[in-house]
């Protein structure tokens, strides 16, 4: 199969019935997806011989693609068990990223909504290193997430994330990691790559699910993991002053897991004891329930 630009690191692609190595051609100029943005993907990782909640991992995508008009072709199941499959082609030394996704190749009534009947499937697997749990700054965003009734947000959507991308992009030039991104009302929501939590006296909170953000898998595990071990966490609506004030402010996101936020705005912070221990629960979780 014909390649796209070399990939960035050692990559093995399922698409139509066989596996394939490097970054496999397949969109072209008439793809529906190409030329208006109808698909969607989803991330599990692969590290350290575990692959935490992977089946849930593989059941969302399929939801996403129901959400976004396309039609799944693959089980969760199914998917779980390629994915095992392409693992064994790696060496085993780095974390791996994996990444189904469906998108639609035609368009249907007008042109402009995707045609169902069209969806096509691929898991791309390949290396990429989990960043180290050191901490990153992040600066609130002059970007808002949108709301259902302007974005299709009940879906990991490839559409959704070039707003994530300016967001990111614009801290960046500030001189900042991340950017903490709110919603269209001026509360938090996330960050342009993951969920956000703060601890203030010994509490822990998150911004409740409105339908601007993805609830995460990862997010959701932490919640339970805590909440198993004696933190409770709330959701509630939160205030860029909440997290200024708070006594730790950490991320959870299937990129990295758990990694400690250690500074926002002009305000830095040490890693704290809470996101520390939610890594630590998480790490042994995966490996007590995930290995292969």
């Amino acid at each position: 199969m014909t390649l796209a630009a070399a990939a960035q690191s050692a990559t093995w692609t399922f698409v139509d019935g066989d596996w394939h190595e490097g970054n496999v051609a397949i969109l072209g100029p008439r793809s529906h997806a190409m030329w208006l943005g109808t698909s969607v993907f989803d991330g599990g990782r692969w590290f350290e011989g575990v692959a935490p909640d992977l089946e849930l991992h593989a059941a969302r995508v399929n939801s996403s693609a129901i959400a976004l008009g396309l039609k799944p072709s693959m089980t969760a199941d199914k998917i779980v068990g390629l994915t095992w499959d392409g693992l064994k082609k790696f060496d085993g030394k780095t974390a791996v990223y994996i990444r189904p996704m469906y998108w639609a190749e035609h368009g249907g009534y007008m042109g402009v909504p995707a045609d169902p009947a069209s969806t096509r499937f691929c898991l791309c697997l390949y290396e990429s290193p989990m960043i180290p749990p050191t901490g990153f700054s992040v600066t609130v965003s002059p970007f808002r997430r949108p709301t259902i009734e302007t974005m299709p947000t009940n879906a990991k959507a490839g559409c959704l994330y070039p707003n994530n991308g300016r967001a990111i992009l614009e801290a960046k030039m500030r001189g900042f990691d991340n950017a903490m991104v709110l919603d269209m009302l001026g509360n938090v929501a996330e960050t342009g790559t993951s969920n956000i939590f703060l601890v203030k006296d010994g509490h822990v909170f998150t911004p409740a699910p409105n339908g601007t953000f993805l609830s995460g898998i990862t997010r959701s595990r932490t919640i339970t993991l805590l909440g198993e071990y004696g933190f409770k966490t709330t959701e509630k609506t939160l205030s860029v002053r909440d997290f200024l004030e708070a006594d730790e402010i950490f991320s959870t996101g299937n990129h990295s897991k758990v990694v400690p936020i250690t500074r926002i705005e002009d305000r830095n912070l040490q890693p704290g004891p809470v996101a520390k221990k939610a890594r630590e629960l998480y790490w042994d979780w995966a490996h007590s329930t995930s290995a292969a």
